[in-house]
């Protein structure tokens, strides 16, 4: 998937809301829990449910790999499930991996020739014979960690070199040399607020992949006043608070409904900043 096509989609649906697909088995509804696959139980009806109000859907692998081979062969039904039945949703493999060059092509390899997502997310600590094997595969994207929404950002996010210049404004600028607004996103936590203007001027044509909005506090209002570019550049992330709206049989229902309200946050959005 392109940019455009990106955001062509975006303007359709007047949304820039990514699903987290943080699927915990001790989450789930309890009546899911007789079926053989109750995590692809759980999801498929989250996204069937979804699928109207989102552009894209983001499985966090940790949730996945926790179950061994079970979750993982979810995992894999669920990224075929979205492929087959609404194939315009950007898949976001949020797996946070990055290694020396030889690891980082199997990495690779298994995101984007075996279970074919769009997209995975990447650590860029390791520099960029990490990143680049990633980056080989055309209308694939990395999504490099940079500003992030966690307590623990500070730690060594916000370290500032003898020049000024802040670690996560040094991943900005040195990941532009490796690919550029066709191939990578980066990861900026809504809980940073008005750092979004800091990370415009640095990555003005980017798309970023936005967590924290919701249960982690972040503002979706200041989010996109200072973080939207002229072809949106969102893909704002709500798991939680959309997956687990509810733990009841109505539990499908519950999360269109919050995904709807979203929805209608960002067409106002839409329609106010660009």
């Amino acid at each position: 998937m392109t940019q455009q096509q990106l955001f062509q989609n975006i303007q359709k649906k007047q949304s820039f809301l990514c699903v987290g697909l943080d699927t915990d088995i001790k989450k789930i509804p309890e009546h899911l829990l007789e079926l053989d696959d109750p995590i692809y139980a759980f999801n498929q009806a989250i996204i069937d449910a979804t699928a109207p109000y989102c552009v894209a859907y983001k499985p966090n692998l940790a949730f996945y790999e926790s179950l061994g081979v079970k979750g993982w062969i979810a995992f894999e039904k669920t990224v075929a499930y979205i492929k087959q039945r609404y194939p315009d949703q950007f898949i976001i493999a949020d797996a946070k991996r990055g290694d020396i060059g030889n690891t980082s092509e199997m990495y690779a390899r298994t995101f984007f020739d075996t279970v074919k997502v769009d997209a995975v997310t990447v650590a860029p600590y390791m520099g960029e014979d990490s990143v680049k094997p990633f980056l080989i595969y055309p209308e694939k994207w990395v999504i490099l960690l940079a500003l992030t929404s966690n307590k623990g950002s500070h730690d060594f996010q916000f370290v500032e070199d003898n020049l000024g210049e802040k670690l996560f404004e040094k991943v900005l600028r040195t990941s532009q040399e490796w690919g550029d607004n066709e191939q990578m996103m980066y990861v900026v936590g809504a809980t940073q607020g008005k750092m979004f203007e800091d990370v415009r001027k640095i990555v003005p044509n980017h798309f970023l992949l936005v967590p924290g909005v919701g249960a982690q506090g972040g503002s979706l209002e200041e989010v996109c006043k200072y973080g939207m570019n002229s072809i949106c550049g969102l893909l704002v992330n709500s798991s939680r608070g959309v997956i687990y709206a509810d733990n009841s049989e109505n539990f499908a229902n519950a999360a269109r409904e919050e995904a709807h309200k979203l929805q209608l946050e960002m067409k106002e959005m839409l329609e106010k900043y660009i």
